[in-house]
């Protein structure tokens, strides 16, 4: 009889990035986050990084069906926590996550070896002005930009054009 040998599956790097529901109580916000964690080391993960969540303010309104309707938000706490699970165990967690109802939006995600070596601290990055910035452009720049942008879409369409007229 011979041996077989199965391959090892190595355990692989994931963030998941979420939002806490607003209307959480932010008593209670640090036991959704351990409970996310939990939910990691029950499915044989490590944590390795994490951001506590802390509300903000949200770039454009999410809805989300709850309670028998639909409902806005424009505030959550966002956090994130980084770990290394066998592959296997990732549909589960995320599934598990999605069923979370004091979760707002998530997204599930295998680090490339860049992502892991750099990770974005968000909080800090907000409170660090250096780091985030808005830039206001004046007009004449404003109008560089519309002008380049109608040239891409010339561009674009003789490109297609050609395209076509090669494949005959």
């Amino acid at each position: 009889m011979s041996k077989t040998e199965m391959p090892v599956i190595e355990a692989g790097s994931y963030e998941l990035a979420f939002h806490v529901l607003p209307t959480v109580a932010e008593g209670e916000v640090a036991t959704v986050f351990q409970g996310l964690k939990d939910l990691i080391v029950k499915h044989g993960g490590e944590t390795t990084l994490e951001e506590a969540p802390a509300r903000f303010d949200l770039a454009y309104e999410i809805v989300k069906y709850l309670e028998g309707r639909n409902r806005k938000f424009s505030s959550a706490y966002f956090g994130w926590v980084r770990f290394t699970v066998n592959p296997t165990e990732v549909d589960e967690i995320g599934k598990t996550v999605e069923g979370n109802k004091q979760i707002l939006r998530h997204i599930l995600i295998k680090l490339t070896k860049a992502e892991e070596a750099n990770p974005f601290m968000f909080h800090e990055a907000l409170a660090d002005s250096d780091k985030v910035k808005t830039i206001e452009l004046d007009e004449e720049v404003e109008e560089e930009v519309e002008d380049s942008e109608e040239v891409l879409v010339e561009t674009d369409v003789v490109e297609d054009t050609e395209d076509e007229e090669d494949k005959k």
